[in-house]
């Protein structure tokens, strides 16, 4: 049976016929800036019989592999080139056979550039909305193509101990310390230091919600959280079939080592998606005016936003913080998206300080969802902002990571195929500019195409989890969780006036 098999071992053609196009390859890695320490570029070509392909570099040295129509390239032979080729381009020149003819196409070449943290983190999740289950929290070496599992829920439906994970976050591009958070069953707050885990509660009738999104101090074990009340609508009559929203959003602050807990901005803005400087002294945010909402019960407001998804917009804001007097100051607009009919969300500043990273669409703060979506950066030393035009799609492009070294940038998006978030990379270079993004490698390019679940929340870090699942695991079911002690002055509801009722 292997003797009749299909021939997949090939010599570089000595008789072909030359094309001037470069070839249909998937991934498109056509032409793009890579990292030194990346995976094998592994693509196919459909509709072929035969494929060889030639990585030549600077000083001539050339790596061959052939297959029948994609390859799979030898892991230590990659590095070697890429190793060699650091700062230079890597020569691509594809052949395929079509029938019993051979033809070489016009070549493309893959520039190498400084190293990517090593580590991706993600939760893959299915594209559903009734039920928890079946999703995890991984990790990915970018050196390679191991997967490990940091953490996975129930694979099948059970009552009892259904719930959700997601949210997860590093202090400093270290998992020394990492958070994420358990809703539904088993529900809480996990941190983690080093090898150890505690569940906590933050939810308190003095705050909004339990703690959102999350963005951990360099410097300090705090944790400034979004606390939002949120809900999703499905839309009969559009391209995009879902919206999610907010009803309210405030920011809170924990500190983990006094496990105390307060409200940080609670006005009739709604706030979210706090981010600190790689200082600490200064404090991110996305927040949205609503007027119409003002003083309406919580059953009204919901109908009137949604009735107005369209018209929300997020602008960018910050405000300084005092690490000495643990203080803030008073917030201000740092881009006045509003004012442009525009919405920010998701601001992620460089390592170097520099630059505020952010999605921005036509309206709402759930740009995962929005085909508007684009990566803008904010130039704090120029003023300036604008789109990353190279590194952007016309499908979405959200949720999005800084590496350490400020270099590369790691994103969501859906213009693979219009329904599945994948993580695309994209070199950052000093001079401001993104360069053309490209997917995240696999072994096997086809396994773009097959897994039906959608990348979500991609985070970079310099070292490898290293807390165990079983650890994680222990936590979660059989431990409530420590209560985190509210302090400051009860809550007044910014919507209604209201005051909350102080826990004892």
């Amino acid at each position: 049976m292997v003797g009749c098999g299909k021939q997949t071992k090939y010599e570089v053609p000595t008789s072909f016929e030359m094309r001037d196009s470069q070839a249909d390859i998937y991934p498109d890695y056509k032409d793009i800036v890579i990292p030194e320490n990346i995976a094998p570029l592994n693509f196919m070509v459909e509709g072929i019989e035969g494929l060889v392909v030639t990585l030549q570099g600077k000083d001539g040295k050339t790596m061959t592999i052939s297959g029948a129509d994609r390859i799979d390239m030898d892991s230590t032979e990659w590095r070697n080139l890429l190793k060699e080729n650091q700062g230079k381009e890597i020569k691509v020149t594809v052949y395929t056979m079509e029938g019993e003819q051979w033809f070489s196409h016009a070549p493309h070449t893959l520039t190498v550039a400084e190293a990517i943290d090593p580590y991706l983190s993600y939760r893959l999740i299915e594209p559903g909305y009734e039920l928890y289950r079946q999703l995890g929290i991984y990790q990915r070496c970018l050196e390679n193509f191991t997967q490990k599992v940091i953490y996975e829920n129930n694979r099948t439906y059970e009552e009892k101990n259904n719930h959700c994970i997601n949210c997860h976050n590093f202090q400093n591009y270290s998992t020394d310390r990492m958070l994420f958070h358990v809703r539904s069953n088993h529900g809480g707050t996990i941190m983690i230091n080093g090898s150890e885990a505690k569940k906590i509660q933050i939810k308190n009738p003095n705050i909004l919600a339990a703690g959102v999104y999350p963005s951990w101090h360099p410097k300090k074990n705090l944790v400034c959280f979004s606390t939002n009340q949120t809900g999703q609508t499905f839309h009969m009559y559009h391209k995009e079939k879902i919206e999610v929203v907010d009803t309210n959003s405030d920011l809170i602050l924990y500190d983990a080592d006094k496990n105390e807990v307060r409200n940080l901005l609670s006005t009739e803005y709604f706030e979210t998606f706090p981010c600190w400087t790689p200082e600490g002294d200064r404090l991110y945010f996305c927040a949205a005016n609503i007027p119409p909402v003002v003083g309406l019960p919580d059953s009204l407001r919901a109908e009137v936003i949604t009735k107005n998804y369209d018209k929300i917009h997020y602008n960018l804001m910050c405000m300084d913080y005092d690490e000495e007097t643990d203080s803030f100051g008073t917030p201000k607009v740092v881009v006045d998206a509003a004012a442009a009919g525009r919405s920010i969300t998701f601001p992620r500043v460089s390592p170097d300080g520099r630059y505020v990273l952010y999605a921005e669409g036509d309206y709402g703060q759930f740009h995962i969802w929005h085909k508007s979506s684009d990566l803008w950066v904010k130039d704090l030393q120029n003023d300036t902002c604008y789109a990353l035009t190279d590194a952007n799609s016309d499908d979405v492009d959200s949720y999005h990571t800084w590496s350490s070294n400020g270099r590369w940038i790691v994103f969501s998006t859906r213009r693979m195929d219009g329904n599945y978030t994948r993580p695309f990379i994209a070199y950052f270079d000093k001079q401001g500019k993104a360069h053309k993004a490209f997917c995240l490698p696999q072994r096997d390019p086809e396994h773009n195409i097959l897994l039906m679940k959608s990348y979500n929340v991609p985070e970079l870090s310099k070292n490898a989890v290293q807390v165990s699942e079983q650890t994680l695991r222990e936590v979660i079911y059989h431990t409530d969780g420590d209560t985190a002690t509210y302090v400051g002055e009860p809550r007044t509801d910014a919507m209604t006036g209201a005051t909350r009722k102080t826990e004892k």
